[in-house]
C-alpha cells in the first residue's frame, strides 16, 4: 500500500495516510519535537500534513512551516481549515492568506471550511472560487459536514466543486458508514478520517483490550492501534490523518500502510463492530 493515493474529482491525487497537528504548536518546549516528527513522517513518504488556523491559534501552522521548509514543496500535500467566522468576504481571504505565510507556501492544496457556521454556505464557496482563481488554493472542501450539510453544500453554484468532507471515523465512530460515506462516495468526495484510531481514554482502552482486535494483530505482529489505523486505510474512498506525538508513532503509522488484512478479517471487524442500522448524530470531536 505504499504510496497509495485517492483520486480527487478534479484529479489531484491526495496521499492516503497523512499526519494530523491537533494540539502542535501550543508549547514551545515541544515544538522541536513536534518538527522532528513531522519531518520524519516526510522521509518515511507520509507527505500530506494536515492542520488548522484554529489549531493553537496558528501555532501548529508555524510548526507545519518549520517542518517542511526543507522539502521540495512539490512533494507535499498540504490541508489547512479557516474557522467558520472568517469564511466569507475579505476574512476568508485574510485566513488564507495567513494561514500560507505561517506555514511559508505560496498555496495549499485543499483549504477546508473547519465546520458549518452561521455565514451562507454561497459566500464560503465564492471566496473559496477566487482563492482557487488567484493561485493560492488547488482545492477546497469541507470538515463536520453531515449528510444534509452536503447536500446543501451541493446545491449551491459552486459548491460541486467540494473535493472532501473532514470526518472523525475509527472503528469504534461508524456512524458515518450508515449513509453519510456512501453518498460521499457516490459524489466522487473523498472523506478524509480524523482521530482513525480513536482518542485516548476510555473507548480507546475498550478498543485496545477487544479480544478480536488483540487477536488480528496478534496474527500480523502489529499493535491494535496499528490495527485500527489500517482498518481505515482499507476504507475506499478515505483517507487517515492520525497524529503522532513521538518518532515511533510516526513508524508506527508508517508501517500500517503495509498491513494487508483479508477479507475475512475485516467480515470480522465489520462483525465486532457492525454499521449501524439508522442514521446517528455525527461524532465530532
Amino acid at each position: 500500500m505504499w504510496g497509495e493515493s485517492v483520486e480527487l474529482k478534479n484529479g489531484m491525487k491526495m496521499p492516503k495516510l497523512g499526519q494530523g497537528t491537533w494540539r502542535m504548536g501550543e508549547k514551545s518546549n515541544r515544538e522541536q519535537d513536534e518538527i522532528e516528527c513531522l519531518r520524519l513522517g516526510i522521509e518515511l513518504g507520509i507527505t500530506l500534513i494536515d492542520t488548522a488556523e484554529m489549531y493553537g491559534e496558528g501555532g501548529a501552522e508555524k510548526v507545519v512551516g518549520k517542518a517542511i521548509a526543507p522539502f521540495d514543496r512539490s512533494r507535499l500535500f498540504l490541508v489547512s481549515k479557516v474557522y467558520p467566522y472568517h469564511a466569507g468576504g475579505d476574512a476568508l481571504i485574510r485566513s488564507a492568506e495567513q494561514s500560507l505565510r505561517r506555514m511559508g507556501t505560496d498555496y495549499m492544496d485543499t483549504y477546508l471550511l473547519h465546520w458549518p457556521g452561521a455565514i451562507p454556505i454561497k459566500d464560503t464557496i465564492a471566496g473559496m472560487e477566487k482563492l482557487l482563481r488567484d493561485g493560492k488554493i488547488r482545492s477546497w472542501g469541507v470538515s463536520n459536514f453531515d449528510l444534509r450539510g452536503m447536500e446543501h453544500v451541493l446545491s449551491q453554484p459552486g459548491g460541486s466543486a467540494c473535493v472532501t468532507d473532514q470526518l472523525l471515523y475509527h472503528l469504534g465512530s461508524r456512524g458515518v458508514d450508515y449513509e453519510l460515506l456512501p453518498w460521499l462516495r457516490s459524489q466522487r468526495i473523498v472523506m478524509m478520517a480524523y482521530c482513525p484510531v480513536a482518542q485516548g481514554g476510555r473507548l480507546r482502552e475498550e478498543l485496545v483490550r477487544h479480544p478480536v482486535l488483540r487477536q488480528i494483530a496478534a496474527a500480523h505482529n502489529i499493535s491494535v492501534i496499528q490495527l485500527l489505523l489500517a482498518f481505515v486505510l482499507h476504507q475506499q474512498n478515505v483517507v487517515a490523518i492520525p497524529k503522532a506525538a513521538t518518532l515511533d508513532h510516526v513508524r508506527a503509522n508508517a508501517a500500517a500502510l503495509e498491513v494487508e488484512l483479508s477479507d475475512q478479517e475485516l467480515a470480522a471487524l465489520d462483525q465486532a463492530f457492525p454499521v449501524p442500522d439508522h442514521p446517528e448524530p455525527l461524532d465530532i470531536q
